[in-house]
């Protein structure tokens, strides 16, 4: 004859409850933790983000509320000249810009990655032209760049006496363009190379000692394994820097306001320059709505990029 023991009143008192149970559950646990940061997104990016293309679909200018007017603003864009000057120079800016910052910070990662004096503090001194404010940066550079204060035109007239008169940086086109992208490649390097050197110290120091007994020169231990093995933190680090440098707008419009002759414009100083000091908020809205299909591009490209490196090092492995 079995008898059934019944749990204590102790016992029954220890269980846990439902809301003890239900911070168990694994899912509701990680939507709780992500909750606050969901809630931010929605209010400060989601929110603007959806406004600022339903927007771009009216004719909407401040102080008055516009209509439906569908692709109309598209349309208006696709024949100014103003927005594909703008376009051409977004692209432009954006791919010499990039190929600069990672040319040169890859090179700065690659030096600060050596053991040397005082190396920690010259790594913080690296990052000051990314941490110092954009706008200050473009204050540096817009005395750098004055056509009778410019230091640089100082040390080629008075001191090297290489010309006879002041350079006027950004008083043409294409030395106004050049300039800015020089101011740009001057903020940008601290970024790439301290992204970069983060993923050079996870490098096994093995690798390169046996490539080294091998005989394997210095070129082929950069190419064989700092640049395989980089390729994954080169992508991420690449997409964020093609993302912030095409739609960067502090830097242009502190130095040049999209001048001279709007020749330096990017897509988001015009934007500006439409939407709110032009007061036409639909049209400064489509143009912004304009940049999101070659930043969805950069995207794209970047991570199906890095999707392919990963299976191609999949099919070495096996």
């Amino acid at each position: 004859m079995s008898v059934t023991t019944l749990p204590s009143r102790s016992a029954a008192l220890h269980q846990p409850g439902w809301l003890a149970r239900l911070f168990d559950y694994k899912p509701f646990l990680i939507v709780m933790c992500l909750a606050p940061a969901i809630g931010l997104l929605l209010v400060f990016l989601t929110y603007p983000l959806g406004l600022g293309i339903w927007l771009a679909f009216t004719d909407t200018t401040i102080g008055q509320r516009g209509i439906y007017i569908g692709l109309e603003n598209f349309q208006y864009l696709l024949k100014d000249p103003l927005w594909w000057n703008a376009v051409f120079y977004s692209i432009f800016y954006t791919a010499i810009a990039t190929f600069g910052k990672f040319a040169l910070g890859f090179w700065l990662a690659l030096l600060l990655n050596n053991h040397f004096p005082f190396k920690s503090l010259i790594r913080a001194i690296v990052l000051l032209p990314w941490i110092v404010p954009t706008v200050l940066s473009a204050l540096a550079f817009w005395w750098i760049y004055d056509p009778q204060f410019s230091i640089i035109s100082y040390l080629l007239v008075d001191v090297l006496h290489w010309r006879d008169s002041n350079v006027d940086f950004l008083g043409s086109p294409w030395p106004a363009r050049f300039s800015l992208i020089a101011a740009n490649i001057w903020r940008g390097i601290p970024f790439v190379a301290i992204s970069l050197l983060a993923g050079l110290q996870t490098i096994s120091p093995s690798l390169y000692e046996a490539a080294m007994l091998d005989g394997a020169t210095s070129w082929q231990r950069f190419r064989y394994i700092t640049f395989p093995m980089m390729m994954p933190i080169l992508a991420i680090v690449m997409t964020f820097s093609i993302i912030f440098t095409f739609t960067d707008f502090q830097l242009v419009y502190a130095i040049t306001r999209g001048g001279p002759v709007n020749s330096t414009h990017l897509l988001a100083t015009l934007a500006f320059q439409r939407g709110i000091a032009g007061g036409e908020l639909g049209e400064g809205a489509a143009i912004a709505v304009s940049m999101i299909p070659f930043l969805v591009f950069a995207t794209l490209f970047s991570y199906f990029g890095l999707a392919r490196r990963k299976w191609q090092q999949g099919e070495a492995n096996d």
